[in-house]
């Protein structure tokens, strides 16, 4: 039997809500289960953190969590503390600081979901979105001059690396060669950005090259929007930069039914440290403190984190539990159009995995 040693960081909101439940969830499946077991360690990083220590987390917070096998992370965000803020000094300092240059997010329209898309099937709504983590927008690099007067200026670069394009691009190919359809569409805006998007699609073509079976196509940002609405049938796997997947990733998670099932995985593909798992809908302090968080979204991260782990079989047991329980419209919570609270629905999955 293996320990898993898991680092849970509610952080802000909601997230301290549903991230105790994935916990519950994960003692769960080990208590169904002898040969898993996970230990957890809580750290309370985020904007009460902040507050008393002037930081989201500490200097040497990434050393505390370098050792574990996995992160599970709640959100980042607080109405009174500026978002630059929240989000590089605690999600983004855990993202760069252990290279985790692969965000990736599935799509799919759950059992018993009234999704917007009406015209479309589960079979015809099943998304992957690879999204480049390391750079790009949010690169960080800029700054401000001149700060209250008529000739302030204000810049933010957008940096891209060869070697960073290069292996999202390889990550993204080995995924969509990973799935049936073996599709692949690259998102770009190279026809507006015409350095760093247009070296973007050059070293497409070229990774492309490594995989003959894959079938792949380039759509530009905007078009690619238009396409998840009116065919999204067309789509299978999409890779994106940084800014681009993080706004098309939501758009997903709302044509799926809510945010608040969508999930994600901050992944280090070369397991040099520990990867990032989370729900992508945020703080949501307006709904903070009713029991009405929608966990899905950190149960299905918590799929993703088992896989990451190479425990398919437990994975594939909390999905059919998840999945059983979206089918039961009275175990949906207010996000879905539903009454139900979050620990009912934690109740109600954990009882499926018993």
């Amino acid at each position: 039997m293996k320990t898993y040693r898991i680092a849970a960081i509610p952080g802000d909101g909601i997230g301290k809500e549903v991230v105790p439940e994935g916990q519950k969830v994960l003692q769960a499946l080990a208590a169904s289960d002898p040969s898993l077991k996970f230990e957890f360690e809580s750290f309370d990083w985020g904007g009460d953190y902040y507050r008393t220590h002037g930081m989201m987390m500490p200097e040497n917070g990434l050393d505390a969590l370098r050792d574990k096998d996995a992160i599970l992370f709640g959100s980042a965000g607080d109405p009174h503390i500026p978002d630059h803020i929240t989000l590089w000094g605690l999600r983004l300092k855990i993202c760069q600081g252990f290279d985790q240059y692969a965000n990736v997010r599935p799509t799919r329209i759950l059992p018993g979901i009234d999704a917007p898309l009406k015209r479309c099937t589960p079979e015809q709504l099943n998304w992957i979105i690879v999204r480049e983590n390391s750079e790009g927008e949010y690169s960080g690099v800029g700054g401000r001059a001149h700060q209250g007067h008529p000739i302030e200026v204000a810049t933010d670069v957008s940096m891209m690396t060869r070697a960073g394009v290069e292996r999202i691009m390889r990550y993204a190919f080995k995924l969509a060669q990973s799935r049936p359809r073996k599709l692949l569409t690259v998102v770009t805006k190279s026809n507006a950005q015409r350095h760093a998007m247009v070296m973007w699609d050059e070293i497409a073509v070229q990774i492309s090259k490594e995989f003959p079976d894959v079938t792949w196509d380039k759509e530009l940002v905007d078009a690619a929007t238009a396409r998840m609405v009116n065919r999204p049938a067309t789509l299978d796997t999409l890779v994106a930069t940084n800014l681009h997947a993080d706004i098309l990733s939501d758009l997903a998670a709302a044509l799926a039914g809510s945010l608040g099932i969508a999930p994600t995985g901050n992944i280090d593909p070369e397991r040099r440290y520990p990867s990032m798992f989370e729900p992508i809908h945020g703080s949501a302090f307006d709904i903070m403190g009713k029991g009405l968080a929608n966990p899905i979204g950190t149960f299905w991260s918590v799929v993703m984190l088992l896989e990451h782990l190479g425990e398919q079989a437990a994975a594939d047991r909390l999905m059919k539990a998840i999945e059983e329980v979206t089918a039961n419209p009275r175990l949906h919570t207010r996000d879905l159009g539903g009454l139900a609270t979050t620990a009912q629905v934690t109740a109600a999955v954990c009882e499926k995995i018993t």
